[in-house]
């Protein structure tokens, strides 16, 4: 008789994150997760949380806050891996507080729970005025997107010493 056949692999866990910032750009993306995740467009509603993206004073970023009757416009990547997490937990660094939040797809009207990266920060000085993606695209993407290289070559060198 044929022993039957070896049980398949767990699944790794699948995330979804809301984005706001630098982290709707694909070509951001591409570099911290050598892959571009499906993604919808998104709102993180008033309903949920109430927040606001703003601008932080000398970084090219932006933070949410809580802040009331604002929606702040987005992106969810979907399909997300439990060690992509962990890289874009790393990238956003300890200013950020990584929160599970509601938000709506605009594409089609579902709601849904994702991770959100929130400014931990709520009385900080620096947070003023709206952040503009399509103007940050155009004046910092490019500065950026080497940034973001160096941050992956970073944790690819420690994450090698860390195994050998």
């Amino acid at each position: 008789m044929a022993s039957p056949p070896p049980p398949a692999p767990a699944a790794a866990a699948a995330h979804s994150v809301f984005v706001y910032g630098t982290l709707m750009a694909e070509e951001v993306v591409r570099v911290l997760l050598g892959r571009v995740p499906p993604s919808s467009p998104a709102l993180l509603p008033n309903q949920y949380v109430r927040a606001q993206r703003l601008s932080i004073r000398g970084r090219v970023y932006p933070a949410i806050l809580p802040v009331d009757g604002s929606k702040v416009p987005g992106k969810v990547w979907k399909g997300i891996t439990d060690r992509e997490l962990d890289v874009l937990d790393i990238f956003e660094d300890e200013e950020y507080v990584r929160e599970t939040v509601g938000i709506l797809l605009t594409d089609s009207a579902d709601t849904m729970v994702a991770y959100a990266y929130i400014w931990g920060n709520v009385d900080d000085p620096d947070l003023y005025g709206e952040w503009d993606f399509d103007e940050w695209k155009k004046v910092h993407l490019k500065d950026y997107l080497t940034m973001t290289q160096d941050f992956k070559e970073e944790l690819e060198q420690l994450e090698s010493e860390t195994h050998d």
